[in-house]
């Protein structure tokens, strides 16, 4: 009888967590207009600093609706969905285009780990293919940085989109940037490693000596992933590119460059992204091979050392390569975008 519960109620939490989208929405924009008086004082200064209701609820039913999906396909684990719906909110509230990028990364990442994953579990000893789920640690890793430019871009800039246009709207187009390209670095990491590692013919080469190592090996890169990582960021890009293209006024594009750019800067993102990875894995993450002949990230008797020290992890190593990408790719952007249009 227990068990028939749980699965009826299995069933209907999709029901459950959308219907509470509504009041979770008006909730919040009943605060965002009482903190609006509070902080401006005047009524039309606070009447001009809310969010329409609209928004907060798009921004809070696309993310519950997303996180459902995840749980229901066991993309993610409890504390992962909860932890993600609480960015993907705030992404959603800030711009659109922010929210696009998550949704981008999320599926095609997705699609990239279950690619043949019994394949990848005969040389990697903790790959999960399909039935690994992403937890709080994983969400907030590969979503952390996006999301802290994401609290400023709301602090600085107000909520909605905006073009990149670094001589008109300079802080909103830095944040936009760093936010695609924290998106685009994770997901052409995970494109190179998750993709690469299967559709290449050879074993790769090691970032640091050019040596050849085993598959799944820390910090081994080939030419077709290398390839795959500017294809990944590329698709966060296409995915910022097409939200900004479509919900901003068309007078504020037209006085703008031209924004199709945005697709080449998260494919260098996705490719710089995925070689800051490579090389933080080929020095600071262990790598090893144990006697079965998988790749193992910890050391024991019956392990053979292959490259790295034990200093990080993968969680840790996406985190920081967002957080470079986060920071670099504004910077690149801000000294190139102008020569392109």
């Amino acid at each position: 009888m227990k068990r028939h519960d749980n699965t009826l109620l299995y069933e209907l939490l999709p029901i459950i967590l959308c219907g509470l989208a509504i009041p979770l929405s008006i909730f919040m924009w009943l605060g965002n207009i009482a903190f609006s008086k509070i902080k401006w004082g005047s009524e039309m200064d606070a009447e001009n600093s809310v969010i329409p209701p609209t928004r907060w609820l798009f921004s809070t039913l696309a993310p519950i609706m997303l996180m459902v999906y995840a749980i229901k396909r066991k993309a993610v684990s409890k504390s992962g969905a909860v932890l993600g719906i609480i960015i993907a909110i705030i992404l959603s509230i800030a711009s659109h285009a922010f929210f696009a990028s998550l949704v981008v990364f999320f599926f095609t990442s997705s699609r990239a780990t279950r690619f043949r994953g019994e394949m990848k579990r005969s040389f990697e000893a903790d790959h999960k293919g399909g039935e690994g789920k992403r937890n709080w640690t994983q969400v907030l890793c590969n979503g952390g940085m996006a999301t802290q430019l994401a609290l400023l871009y709301l602090l600085d800039c107000g909520s909605g989109e905006r073009p990149i246009n670094f001589s008109e709207h300079y802080r909103s187009s830095w944040l936009g940037i760093g936010i695609m390209s924290a998106f685009a670095s994770c997901n052409g990491d995970t494109w190179a490693s998750e993709l690469g590692t299967v559709l290449s013919s050879a074993d790769p080469f090691l970032i640091t000596t050019w040596k050849r190592v085993p598959r799944g090996t820390n910090g081994g890169v080939s030419f077709i992933g290398i390839l795959l990582s500017f294809i990944g960021g590329a698709f966060v890009g296409l995915g910022y590119y097409l939200t900004v293209r479509y919900t901003v006024d068309s007078p504020l594009l037209i006085v703008s460059p031209v924004q199709w750019p945005l697709i080449i800067y998260g494919g260098i993102a996705g490719l710089l992204g995925s070689l800051v990875d490579s090389l933080l894995g080929a020095t600071l993450q262990y790598s090893g091979v144990d006697r079965s002949g998988k790749i193992v990230d910890h050391y024991t008797d019956d392990v053979k050392y292959i490259s790295g020290l034990r200093i990080l992890d993968n969680h840790s190593v996406n985190l920081i390569s967002s957080i470079v990408m986060g920071v670099l790719m504004p910077i690149i952007a801000l000294k190139t975008w102008p020569l392109i249009y």
